[in-house]
């Protein structure tokens, strides 16, 4: 009834914008397109370029009746009432409620950390943030930083140990996956279902969003089971006209490519010698210190601002340090 009735009714799916190769760079997002390409169910894709940090998106509209994210069953849940169940059948197999668990909470906090805080915050700021006026963009990004470090109780005393541990589930998580997987297509009874969403949705950004350094990324290219998986898999969810020329070679040695251009760095011919900079004036060094605190003060005064109108204090806790900015230079 529900196939019948998607067929007559106009479907869209609203998701943040796309980037590094992908439909959406968002985790989430990607998560609910792939899950309708599994459904087989057409739909349009749409963006919403307007406030990008909102907990509503991604959502779903089907006629008149929308399916929101921030709902209290979640933009899945909504998307198996609208268009269909892929779970039918096998949601009550005796590994379904670990793998979720696993998905939902070890691989989706290490791939937060990792786009939050473990690659400088660039992959999390293009997708979410870079088509906002920078200092707009750059308090906002900094406030959900800040968020993610809380929610993971990280500070400057135990930010290497947080960091091992959140490493060593992931590890953990991609194990069983590897285990659980096997031979099979996908995770359970060799059907699409909507762990194999969240999961491809997570593999995805992990290869295409994280740079070559990440560790998160290299810890996945290590299991080879996982990497066919998601090659197979990515075939019949992303157009190959959406994949950016330097997508991964899965065919290839996990290391190959983080091998290779340690090779090239460190081979061929030496490196420019820099030009010398001239020593700056006493005027010059005089106005460079004057314009930096000219920009910090705009940058307080857009969080002030925000602050008022959000109702929220976690600025108080941000340091200048995380400005940028060496007023001694």
């Amino acid at each position: 009834m529900a196939t019948e009735a998607n067929e007559s009714t106009q479907n869209t799916l609203v998701v943040r914008k796309p980037c590094f190769g992908l439909p959406t760079g968002c985790p989430q997002c990607l998560t609910a397109y792939i899950f309708l390409k599994f459904s087989q169910v057409p739909f349009n894709l749409d963006y919403h370029p307007n406030y990008p940090d909102s907990d509503q998106i991604p959502y779903f509209e089907a006629g008149d009746c929308v399916a929101y994210n921030n709902e209290k069953e979640g933009i899945i849940e909504g998307l198996k009432r609208d268009v269909g169940d892929l779970d039918s059948g096998i949601s009550s197999l005796p590994d379904w409620i670990a793998t979720k668990v696993l998905l939902t909470t070890w691989l989706a906090d290490a791939l937060e950390y990792e786009l939050w805080m473990g690659c400088s915050g660039s992959p999390a700021y293009k997708i979410y943030y870079s088509d906002l006026p920078w200092p707009v963009g750059k308090v906002l990004y900094w406030k959900k930083a800040l968020w993610v470090k809380q929610k993971h109780g990280i500070t400057k005393d135990n930010a290497e140990k947080k960091e091992e541990e959140i490493y060593r589930r992931a590890n953990s998580a991609y194990d069983a996956l590897s285990t659980l997987l096997g031979e099979q297509n996908y995770l359970f009874e060799n059907r699409p279902s909507s762990l194999d969403a969240i999961f491809l949705a997570h593999a995805l950004v992990v290869l295409q969003a994280l740079p070559e350094s990440s560790i998160l990324r290299a810890n996945f290219l290590e299991r080879i089971i996982l990497v066919r998986y998601v090659q197979q898999c990515n075939t019949k969810i992303v157009e190959a006209s959406a994949l950016p020329s330097n997508y991964p070679d899965f065919h290839a040695e996990p290391s190959s490519s983080s091998s290779a251009s340690k090779g090239r760095s460190t081979s061929g011919s030496k490196p420019k010698t820099k030009p010398k900079r001239k020593p700056q004036t006493k005027e010059e060094k005089t106005f460079r210190r004057r314009a930096k605190y000219f920009v910090v003060a705009q940058l307080v005064a857009v969080i002030l601002f925000l602050s008022v109108r959000s109702g929220f204090g976690d600025y108080a806790d941000l340091d200048l340090d995380d400005v940028g900015y060496d007023f001694d230079e």
